[in-house]
């Protein structure tokens, strides 16, 4: 008969088992998300496992919206009919959106009410919103909603509807609905690709809301660093002209500028902030 010491041995050995698995999730998305894509077969080499335990492995991280798997690759990065996670994304061109972060500030004043979607761009802009206090901010973005849930002078609004762990956010139409309701000063939004003078997102759960904000806002204001000219995305969203404003930063290719105001887009370009220089 198993006595007490075995029991306590047994759940030992499970939580060590439980430790080091998820130690090697963790490592297994830092590798991908450093690297953008790696073979599941050099992830199980790199580890000491084997291919079915990597398998095993990024099924949960799937899961969790982290990382994907394709064709025995394991990778981070978007394609035109998914996009990649905010916890990838969040990574990526810092200095690029924090200075469109800071020029799209400019748009904002005390006192008004403004909606913000599930972009990592427009979280370089949260930070600096008690700058123009008193606000209404409203968002359907879990990580915003924790970032201004303390803040004072700011009365938070969250939209809810069904979560999505790749982007830390209620989509569906619960959260259109909420939104058909509201009206909004500013919307602070930003698109996983333009093309030909449109902005493109990979599912249609996001473009839904983000049209949803885009008709619920007095003026609509477009985050868009440089890359965004480089990708490819399945549904269009809104003609960049919709906009009453487009923020790119400095390094965005000067043909994309040319040809966006050709269009008449009312384009602004972010100055370098001393991170970005």
């Amino acid at each position: 008969m198993m006595g007490k010491e075995d029991t306590v041995v047994g759940d030992e050995s499970a939580t060590s088992r439980l430790t080091r698995q998820n130690d090697r999730r963790n490592a297994i998305t830092e590798a991908v998300m450093a690297a953008g894509s790696i073979r599941i077969a050099d992830l199980a080499e790199r580890f000491g496992t084997s291919t079915m335990t990597v398998h095993r492995d990024l099924d949960e991280l799937e899961s969790r919206g982290l990382l994907r798997k394709d064709r025995g690759i394991a990778t981070a990065l978007s394609t035109g009919l998914v996009e990649s996670s905010d916890v990838y994304r969040a990574s990526r061109e810092l200095s690029e959106k924090r200075a469109i972060a800071l020029a799209a500030l400019e748009f904002i004043e005390p006192g008004q009410s403004i909606m913000l979607d599930d972009s990592t761009t427009v979280l370089h802009l949260v930070p600096h919103l008690h700058e123009r206090r008193p606000l209404t901010v409203i968002t359907n973005t879990l990580t915003v909603m924790n970032e201004l849930r303390s803040v004072t002078g700011v009365t938070l609004l969250g939209l809810g509807g069904q979560y999505y762990n790749w982007c830390s956010a209620y989509m569906g139409r619960l959260t259109t609905e909420t939104i058909s309701h509201l009206r909004a000063d500013v919307l602070v939004m930003s698109t996983s690709a333009i093309t030909d003078g449109v902005a493109f997102h990979q599912t249609m759960e996001t473009v839904d809301v983000k049209r949803a904000m885009f008709d619920a806002a007095s003026t609509r204001i477009l985050l868009a660093d440089h890359t965004k000219f480089d990708k490819r995305a399945l549904h269009a969203m809104q003609p960049l002209a919709d906009f009453d404003a487009v923020i790119v930063d400095a390094g965005t290719d000067k043909a994309h500028i040319a040809e966006m105001r050709r269009r008449g887009i009312n384009v602004v370009i972010a100055p370098r902030t001393r991170a970005a220089s």
